[in-house]
């Protein structure tokens, strides 16, 4: 009841002040497992993302701020944990695959998880390649992948920037749902079935995003 309570508040402001556009919504389940794969712009995605999407979507995020003290640290904490994010320690050496781990006890619970395949946030404003935990995780999760292209929230919060400012100009296009049954039945071997089907989701995004695309 919290979780809807704080989505509600924090749906209404996001709608009054940012007026995000949405397409492709239709392309998310919704029920059972499914990844959402997004560009990665500005702190501000992780909670975007959640407001447009009629389901409650967990993502990963860093340790301190579930370990926070005083009252800042309380809020950080209240917030994350209420929105259902599951902390990660990024000192831990194991850390990439604890939080994959993390992820596939979502999926086998029904449960929808965000992802970034880039690793981070773009700083240059380019698309990254993807890393292959995306794909790993729908293989090993047998869940639809659905790409998510960001715009604008840059402008939102750019990176470096603590406090978020108004801007309309706001997009979140969901594209059509990648299945990974062809990896899973065609033989194909495990690292390049991972390799195509992150090079899939990526191009996804990048069709809906129109990034310009980094080097590898």
């Amino acid at each position: 009841m919290t979780y809807r309570l704080l989505r509600l508040i924090l749906s209404l402001v996001a709608y009054v002040l940012l007026r995000p556009q949405v397409t492709g919504l239709h392309n998310v389940p919704r029920r059972g497992p499914v990844i959402l794969a997004s560009n990665h712009l500005s702190f501000i995605d992780s909670v975007i993302i959640p407001l447009v999407v009629p389901r409650q979507v967990t993502f990963i995020a860093k340790a301190e701020y579930f370990t926070g003290h005083g009252i800042k640290g309380r809020i950080s904490r209240w917030f994350f944990t209420t929105m259902g994010h599951i902390p990660v320690d990024r000192g831990d050496p194991r850390a990439g695959q604890r939080s994959l781990e993390d992820a596939l006890v979502v999926l086998k619970n029904g449960g929808a998880f965000g992802i970034y395949p880039e690793g981070t946030r773009s700083r240059d404003g380019k698309l990254h390649p993807g890393h292959t935990g995306v794909a790993w995780l729908a293989l090993a999760g047998h869940a639809p992948v659905v790409p998510v292209a960001l715009r604008g929230t840059d402008k939102v919060q750019p990176v470096g920037r603590r406090l978020p400012r108004i801007y309309r100009g706001v997009q979140v296009h969901f594209g059509a749902p990648i299945n990974p049954t062809r990896q899973l039945t065609a033989g194909v071997r495990p690292a390049q079935a991972r390799r195509e089907l992150t090079d899939q989701v990526m191009a996804s995004i990048h069709r809906m995003s129109g990034q310009e695309l980094a080097s590898r």
